[in-house]
């Protein structure tokens, strides 16, 4: 190479490595005043906004079911042996069914007793009805005195008054023979029995205890802030223990409220076919409901929205940046798969569904659509 050549050469080559590295130096500073060019996204999630929708509104109560009315069946024939009982717990009987026999011997001669007293009663009546006609006929003859005339109508008016005492005895003992055969009062379901078959009963002895109609009501205990919300014919929805559930409608609201729980029973009419023999519901079990007041409308979420940490409920809300910012809210109640959210969030805002519960405050986000 010429020598006058080698100085611009040298000259060019450090011209053109300065400049190099003026390149790499700016390349290097705008990677460092925009980092998101070269950050990596920590999911991929989907968005939303909250939408309106009317939800109902329910009330929760828990309570006790019981029996609507209990009838109690019991003996009214004093010193017979029970022969039969022909009902036992759990059977369904209509008005008028025969539950329980006792003997009828006893009464049997007792009815025959006063059957022949009362044939007595009648042929004295009427002998003494003959004498004090034809007495009568002889008032005005002289024939007999007005004592012996006075004598015969008492006479006839003491046999009539027999024969109505014999008529009475007779209805009495008529009576008792009903009574040996125990009848349902009402239709309903057997709830109890204590009838023996051998046994000597008293009167007034409960023989069965039956669920009149069969029907069952729900007691619900609703504190007393709550009772203005009720009112009779609201309908109720009762969960049994089994989780069958049965729609049922208040039919009254207890007047007074427990001084200790400051609580109501309101009773909720079960359906008719709940007291079964083999329905869910039973008299004296534990059930929960929801009484059913209406609807109103609300702000709701997908449930996926929702991420519950440390006891308080957050959503995440999708920034222009690309991040997520991690908001409180208060949800409400739920609706299948969404949510009310009560407050902390605007109905504009757009959060993340999918992959919210894996997200913190801050995170970079890659969003594809649902």
């Amino acid at each position: 190479m010429n020598a006058k050549l080698k100085p611009l050469a040298y000259i060019l080559g450090v011209a053109f490595a300065l400049v190099a590295a003026g390149i790499t130096a700016y390349s290097q500073a705008a990677d460092d005043k925009n980092p998101a060019a070269t950050a990596k996204a920590a999911l991929t999630v989907t968005v939303a906004q909250p939408s309106a929708a009317s939800l109902p509104i329910k009330l929760t109560a828990n309570g006790n079911v019981a029996a609507w009315q209990e009838a109690s069946v019991s003996s009214e024939s004093n010193g017979l042996r029970l022969t039969e009982v022909r009902v036992n717990v759990g059977d369904v009987v209509k008005a008028g069914d025969v539950l329980a026999v006792f003997s009828a011997d006893t009464v049997n001669a007792d009815l025959a007793q006063a059957q022949a007293a009362l044939h007595e009663a009648e042929a004295n009546a009427a002998d003494a009805v003959a004498n004090a006609a034809r007495a009568r006929t002889l008032q005005n003859s002289g024939a007999l005195s007005a004592q012996q005339i006075s004598q015969y109508n008492t006479a006839e008016q003491t046999a009539n008054a027999r024969i109505a005492s014999a008529k009475a005895a007779l209805a009495s003992q008529q009576l008792r023979l009903k009574y040996t055969r125990v009848v349902a009062p009402d239709s309903g379901v057997i709830s109890a029995r204590s009838a023996t078959v051998g046994a000597v009963s008293g009167a007034g002895t409960e023989l069965f205890r039956m669920i009149r109609q069969g029907r069952l009501e729900w007691r619900a205990e609703v504190v007393a802030a709550d009772l203005r919300q009720l009112k009779p014919g609201v309908s109720a929805v009762v969960k049994a223990a089994n989780g069958s559930e049965v729609t049922g409608k208040v039919r009254m609201i207890a007047p007074t409220v427990d001084p200790q729980t400051r609580s109501a029973l309101v009773y909720v009419d079960l359906p008719p076919n709940a007291g079964t023999k083999d329905a869910p519901f039973k008299a004296g079990m534990f059930a929960s409901g929801q009484f059913e007041l209406g609807a109103s409308d609300a702000m709701t979420v997908p449930q996926q929205a929702i991420v519950v940490r440390d006891g308080f409920s957050f959503v995440f809300r999708l920034n222009g940046d690309q991040h997520v910012s991690q908001l409180k809210v208060k949800p409400g109640r739920r609706l299948g798969e969404r949510i009310e959210v009560l407050g902390g969030l605007d109905a504009n805002t757009r959060i993340v569904v999918r992959g919210a519960g894996f997200l913190n405050d801050g995170d970079l986000v890659s969003v594809v659509a649902r």
